[in-house]
């Protein structure tokens, strides 16, 4: 099962990759920019749970979209803690990938079938559930 997820993972990965390299982008900081987008300002150890990333996988991103000025670091209130946003060019680099994010999500759901992909989506969060309790 491992195996066989990591790889259809690996290879879905690489189609919103292919997609999203005219913006810029790789998929995982699309979705930290859409994490952001819809949380708000949040400690970086709550986004990391939330996208079920390694810290150091995160940190890692964060690192390269902060040098690109998509988000804003600050200090939460214990100096150790980082919060973080979405700044304006964050929130205008989503905007303009969202389209190319959104036709991909599109073709996949065509080419699968709304019930499938639902099927698919509620199995996936099953699978998460059971991992993580």
């Amino acid at each position: 099962m491992c195996a066989t997820l990591r790889r259809a993972s690996r290879a879905l990965t690489q189609h919103y990759d292919e997609a999203l390299r005219p913006h810029g982008l790789r998929a995982t900081q699309f979705t930290v920019l859409q994490a952001l987008s819809l949380v708000g300002e949040v400690a970086q150890g709550e986004l990391g749970e939330i996208l079920a990333m390694d810290s150091t996988t995160l940190t890692r991103t964060l690192e390269i979209m902060s040098g690109h000025g998509w988000i804003v670091k600050e200090h939460g209130e214990d100096r150790r803690e980082r919060r973080l946003r979405l700044s304006k060019d964050g929130e205008a680099q989503l905007q303009r990938a969202l389209p190319s994010w959104n036709k991909v999500q599109k073709k996949l759901r065509h080419q699968l079938g709304a019930e499938r992909s639902d099927n698919l989506m509620n199995l996936i969060n099953q699978v998460m559930s059971a991992v993580t309790e």
